[in-house]
């Protein structure tokens, strides 16, 4: 263990500026960024990306630019990008990284993406800043699937376990399985540059240890989060808990599409005393089939007289603006279509005792105990969630349960720690920072904390006669 004469530099390295575009991966890592700058010792550097939803942005013969006259937030400007093999195939770009490795020397390098950087700038950062300490968090599958890494085959949208080359030609049929060989040995080779690997759920690790990922190598960090609360502590009402939201990206994956059709398989069968909220954005992301299923749903929901209205949809949202949004709902509905590497939202509807209805498969079911604090129902089955949404509407006592058995969410505290343990760095009494090496074995074998946080003791929720 080696004091350091000066501050630890941490360059945290993000998919989009979550100012710019909402998205659990930009949110962490930028929540991250935010909690490093309260730390002794430790000097954070955010570099975000952009896309060209904001042409501004994009100054004329500029690679990297501030952000925001906001202090050490940088904006990295992708060109030139190569969404095949994710590689940056611009001289200037790739010049203009460089230099700015070298301009600011950082001893940690966290990637928490490649998509808009190229999955081979791991290997430029490592011959650049030679002794730097590369970490990189997994946020979902797109190093091991190429369907946008969602591991959701395309043939018949079913979960897919594995990739291989022919299952991935299956889902691919203009590319022979040969291609998916070499885009394997593609990525590893770049990702053996990286000395620890993150994930935020124990059945990522097992997914890509599986793939081939070093497990020496790889540890697991939970997404935390700052009191999005700020000590509010809403107040809960007497009567049904029959009011449902959902929370999160308006696209196909997030499957919002199975809240629709549930709330008109119960209207058919004559169940209509509940209400479902809809809170989100990124519709434009969608494809052009879902978007016409809701616009379509929302308009015919719309010509109802008003108290017939079951679904009421309220627009995107800011971490701010959650604590009026959960304020109108009893429980938070995660509908998933594919294996979530975390889900945010849980974590968020946790922090407000909302329990959460999710589908039953990846970290949604590693997190949310079925019938304890909250609800499974099978993957993409709107008869399934239409139960379940009936049952929690109409039986007495169940919320109160499952609201009292709520675990805590992951903090940003303890995510802080997590990482800084991961990046080999300790603070001192003197408050700078301490750099050690981690071996490998205790790479393997650290944690943070186990998956399920610490519960509160059981208790009933705070009950009021207003509503």
């Amino acid at each position: 263990m080696t004091k350091m004469g000066r501050n630890a530099k941490v360059l945290v390295i993000s998919l989009h500026h979550p100012e710019l575009m909402r998205g659990g991966a930009q949110q962490i890592a930028y929540e991250l960024f935010q909690g490093l700058q309260n730390e002794p010792g430790i000097e954070p550097v955010l570099l975000a990306s952009t896309d060209m939803e904001y042409p501004a942005l994009y100054k004329s013969g500029a690679c990297i630019t501030g952000f925001d006259q906001r202090p050490n937030e940088f904006l990295f400007l992708p060109q030139e990008y190569n969404g095949a093999w994710h590689r940056t195939s611009s001289v200037r770009l790739i010049d203009a990284y460089c230099e700015f490795l070298e301009t600011i020397r950082p001893d940690v390098v966290h990637f928490h993406h490649f998509l808009t950087f190229g999955i081979d700038l791991l290997s430029l950062t490592r011959r650049i800043l030679p002794s730097a300490r590369l970490v990189f968090t997994f946020h979902e599958f797109l190093a091991i699937c190429n369907a946008n890494g969602h591991m959701v085959r395309l043939t018949d949208q079913s979960l897919c376990s594995q990739a291989t080359s022919v299952r991935c030609h299956q889902c691919f049929p203009d590319q022979p399985p040969e291609h998916f060989s070499l885009r394997k040995m593609w990525f590893l080779r770049h990702l053996q540059e990286v000395d620890v690997f993150t994930c935020p759920s124990s059945f990522m690790i097992d997914r890509f240890v599986a793939w081939g990922i070093d497990a020496e190598k790889i540890r697991h960090v939970s997404n935390g989060q700052a009191d999005c609360t700020h000590g509010k502590q809403l107040v809960v009402s007497d009567g049904p808990k029959n009011r449902f939201g959902f929370f999160g990206q308006m696209v196909d994956i997030k499957g919002i599409q199975i809240i629709l059709r549930a709330v008109a398989i119960l209207r058919e069968q004559g169940f209509t005393d509940f209400k479902v909220e809809l809170n989100g954005s990124n519709l434009r992301y969608a494809t052009p089939a879902l978007a016409k299923e809701i616009e379509d749903f929302l308009a015919e929901e719309n010509e109802l007289p008003f108290a017939e209205r079951i679904v009421q949809s309220n627009g995107p949202y800011q971490v701010d603006q959650l604590a009026s949004r959960m304020a109108r709902v009893d429980w938070s509905i995660v509908p998933s279509l594919w294996e979530e590497a975390f889900g945010l939202v849980v974590s968020e509807a946790w922090a407000f005792r909302r329990p959460v209805i999710c589908s039953d498969v990846g970290a949604l079911a590693e997190r949310v105990t079925d019938n304890v604090d909250g609800f499974h129902f099978t993957r993409g089955d709107p008869y399934a969630l239409a139960a379940v949404i009936r049952r929690a509407s109409t039986e007495s006592g169940l919320w109160e349960r499952l609201s009292g058995a709520i675990p805590e969410p992951p903090s940003l505290a303890a995510m802080v720690a997590g990482f800084l343990d991961v990046y080999g760095l300790e603070q001192n009494s003197e408050g700078s920072a301490v750099r050690r090496q981690v071996s490998q074995g205790m790479a393997a074998n650290g944690s943070d904390a186990p998956m399920k946080s610490r519960k509160r003791p059981n208790r009933s929720a705070q009950i009021s006669n207003s509503r």
